[in-house]
């Protein structure tokens, strides 16, 4: 069994292998001047006194102010963004008070088309009589119709608002 005493070998461990103190220090000398030689080899620069410039680029130069502007007047609400968005509100009033008329005036014309020519109150249609079939399933196909057509009409607006303020 080797045995180490400090860092030297004793002298029945040199003999073992062949060695004496002399040649174990010039092995440690060899290995010091190789890694000298590697650390002298390898150079390592500087890094650059100045920094790099970065471009930096504030804002889309090909984006029109006009679009800028009209953004920034909708969200900080200033008088012109709340009069863009009043108009908007008045639009889509307007056409939902006109469909909400047509439907009424269709609707109540039923009836009334009933009373004035009574000979319609007398046709049955598979033994039900028509102002029954009329007045109870009429009204909802057509009430589906308009909301369909209203939202289809009020999505329309929206994209055109939009547009507008993107232009």
């Amino acid at each position: 069994m080797t045995e180490r005493a400090g860092d030297a070998w004793t002298e029945e461990q040199r003999r073992e292998r062949g060695t004496s103190d002399r040649a174990a220090d010039e092995g440690r000398h060899r290995v010091k001047a190789r890694s000298r030689e590697r650390s002298e080899q390898i150079q390592y620069e500087d890094p650059p006194t100045k920094p790099r410039r970065k471009r930096v680029v504030l804002a889309d130069s090909r984006a029109p102010v006009t679009v800028l502007r009209t953004v920034v007047e909708l969200e900080e609400q200033t008088s012109y963004g709340e009069e863009l968005v009043r108009q908007f509100i008045r639009v889509q009033l307007r056409l939902a008070v006109r469909l909400w008329g047509s439907a009424v005036l269709i609707l109540a014309c039923l009836p009334a088309l009933f009373h004035f020519v009574p000979q319609l109150s007398e046709v049955t249609v598979a033994g039900v009589r028509l102002p029954w079939l009329v007045l109870g399933i009429v009204p909802f196909p057509l009430l589906f119709g308009i909301g369909y057509w209203y939202n289809l009409l009020a999505e329309r607006k929206e994209r055109d608002f939009v547009d507008m303020v993107e232009k």
